[in-house]
């Protein structure tokens, strides 16, 4: 809520705010890539406010925290666009975002727009048994994947959880033998075969140089 006593624009908007500044509401495991995509194009005019990257492990959480985020932000900024794509939202979070009038990236994650949503669309077929991991997920393997998953306590658990998966498919956004060192070690521990595939930033440095 805005004070009763605050002064406001011609738009709205209170006369401090930051005029023609876009804010960006991401999720967690995505402020890294966006924080080196505004660097590295000089995009000063983009804020960004995280959500945290756990809420994926509860995506129907996802959805009312874009919302009150929204509420809390909206009229401090000239636009807002949501840097979350489905998510597992079953299409509650587009819902909102339209009922918002609030923009947000396409896709049906994360996977998808890194490689390009038309790109991953064209391989789905043949890589439904693919396993994958970004540079946040190699970083916080054990965090999101191991623990939640309890296999650092039953690893007896893997064949139960991966015994349908091929090969584990980690999409980088960046060149670092560290990383693909770690995300090899990763599909040996699940037990797959390893493919390593330089995405960069995909879509999602496409859809922020519409702002």
């Amino acid at each position: 809520m805005i004070p009763s006593d605050t002064t406001l624009t011609e738009e709205g908007l209170p006369l401090d705010a930051p005029q023609g500044r876009i804010l960006l509401i991401a999720c967690g495991a995505l402020a890294r890539e966006i924080l080196d995509l505004k660097a590295l194009n000089g995009w000063t005019h983009l804020d960004l406010t995280c959500l945290p990257a756990k809420l994926h492990l509860y995506p129907e959480k996802i959805t009312d925290a874009v919302r009150s985020c929204v509420a809390k932000h909206r009229h401090a900024y000239t636009d807002i666009f949501v840097v979350y794509a489905d998510c597992g939202t079953g299409g509650l979070l587009q819902a909102a975002c339209d009922e918002m009038s609030i923009r947000m990236i396409a896709g049906p994650h994360c996977y998808s727009f890194f490689e390009g949503n038309a790109a991953f669309a064209a391989k789905a077929d043949r890589e439904f048994t693919s396993f994958y991991l970004t540079d946040f997920l190699v970083r916080q393997f054990d965090a999101f994947i191991w623990k939640p998953m309890g296999l650092d306590r039953h690893p007896q658990l893997r064949d139960m959880y991966f015994g349908n998966y091929e090969k584990l498919i980690y999409q980088a956004q960046t060149d670092d033998p560290a990383l693909t060192a770690k995300a090899r070690t990763c599909a040996e521990k699940l037990g797959l075969a390893f493919e390593r595939r330089f995405t960069g930033y995909g879509d999602l440095e496409t859809a922020l140089k519409t702002l």
